[in-house]
C-alpha cells in the first residue's frame, strides 16, 4: 500500500467529497497511474489568501483503477494568478474513484516539524515540497501521524 498527499483547493475539495473522485491534470497523469486500489489519499487543501491556513481535510482510499474522463466536474483555480498556465482549461481527466475513511480539519503548518517527507522545514522552504504537484508519496509514518490527529 502507498500513501499519497493530494493537493487541491477549497472548491475542488467540496467536489471530491461530494462525488468521491480524485482527478489530476494531464501533466500529472503518470503520478495518478501509480496508484493502486487500497492506496490511501490524504487531502491537503491549499490556503486561500490572505487568511485561511493550509489544512488536511480528509483521508480516502482508492477504490478503482485510474481512468480517463473529460467530463467537467472540477473547478479551475479560483485565483487566476495561482493557475498553472499548463492547466488552463483542464478538466483534470485522469481520475480514480475513492471512498472516505475520515474527514476533519487539521491545520498543516503545526505538523511540518514532525513530517518526515518535508526536509526543509523553514517558513520559506517547506512549500517547495508541494508546489507544482498534484500529489506526492508520503511515508507511512507521516500518514499515521496525520490520521491520528485528524
Amino acid at each position: 500500500m502507498t500513501y499519497w498527499l493530494c493537493i487541491t483547493d477549497v472548491g475542488n475539495w467540496e467536489i471530491i467529497k461530494e462525488k468521491n473522485i480524485w482527478g489530476v491534470s494531464k501533466r500529472h497523469a503518470n503520478k495518478l497511474m501509480s496508484t493502486k486500489i487500497g492506496d490511501k489519499l490524504v487531502f491537503y487543501v491549499k490556503q486561500k489568501p490572505p487568511s485561511d491556513p493550509p489544512t488536511i481535510r480528509g483521508i480516502f482510499k482508492v477504490v478503482s483503477k485510474p481512468f480517463y474522463d473529460e467530463k467537467p466536474i472540477f473547478k479551475a483555480p479560483s485565483l487566476p494568478f495561482l493557475q498553472d498556465p499548463q492547466e488552463i482549461g483542464e478538466t483534470y481527466p485522469w481520475r480514480v474513484k475513492i471512498a472516505p475513511i475520515k474527514t476533519g480539519y487539521l491545520e498543516f503548518k503545526p505538523l511540518i516539524k514532525q513530517l518526515k517527507f518535508i526536509t526543509n522545514k523553514t517558513s520559506r522552504g517547506w512549500g517547495g515540497h508541494l508546489m507544482g504537484k498534484a500529489m506526492r508519496e508520503i511515508p507511512e509514518e507521516d500518514f499515521k501521524l496525520i490520521e491520528s490527529l485528524l
